[in-house]
């Protein structure tokens, strides 16, 4: 009975679950774009934009977009060397055997501390991705201080008994507590967002490491 193209031997096996990293990278990224979208409608987005005297809040927007876009091309790259190491050749791809050569006739011994240090380099790999995201929350700190130096700026007490003087101190007082809440509040939700693709950032990277050594056994066996 002639093979089928399924059956053939030279043909990698093919995996139902190829880009299911990015595919949950971009349903995650989608639900947020969605709250954000729903957000911009109902004008909470103009709205905090426009209590910012300091323009932090679109800094720190701009600064999360980075970030994104960072953990979007580490979720391409370690989704592909998923891929590569789980296929039937690895030997296909420079990115997969850059990881892998290392643990080629190597000792149990020697391939445990390897193990080890593709850990930390993998693990080093994504670490800007954290980095950023503790960054916003720095800079929605710093909006914090500042809407509290421009709150207190206003306040004359030589004049808090003239009531012509009452309304501009409030104004000023008000304007510069909005800055110091919608920064901290802004910082503290993309940061949340961004750490949540981190966290599925980091689920893939172990599952290469472990792919990794699994691949690296198999060739100590063979």
């Amino acid at each position: 009975m002639p093979a089928t193209r399924g059956d053939d031997p030279r043909r990698p096996e093919r995996d139902p679950y190829r880009y299911l990293l990015v595919l949950r990278f971009a349903l995650l990224n989608l639900v947020g774009f969605a709250l954000l979208g729903a957000a911009f409608v109902q004008g909470l987005v103009h709205r905090a934009l426009a209590a910012d005297r300091t323009y932090l809040t679109a800094l720190i927007f701009l600064v999360f977009l980075g970030g994104l876009a960072v953990c979007a091309r580490r979720v391409w790259q370690t989704s592909r060397e998923l891929n590569g190491l789980r296929a039937s050749d690895p030997a296909g791809g420079s990115a997969v055997m850059a990881h892998l050569a290392p643990f080629l006739g190597r000792t149990a011994e020697s391939r445990a501390n390897l193990a080890g240090a593709a850990r930390l380099r993998l693990s080093h790999r994504i670490a800007i991705v954290r980095n950023i995201a503790n960054t916003l929350v720095l800079l929605g700190l710093i909006g914090t201080v500042l809407g509290f130096i421009i709150a207190l700026s206003g306040v004359d007490a030589d004049r808090v008994a003239d009531v012509a003087a009452i309304a501009p101190m409030v104004s000023t007082l008000i304007s510069g507590m909005s800055t110091a809440l919608y920064t901290t509040l802004v910082g503290a939700i993309l940061n949340v967002w961004l750490m949540a693709n981190h966290q599925l950032l980091a689920g893939g990277t172990v599952k290469l490491i472990a792919a990794l050594v699994e691949r690296a056994e198999d060739h100590a066996r063979d």
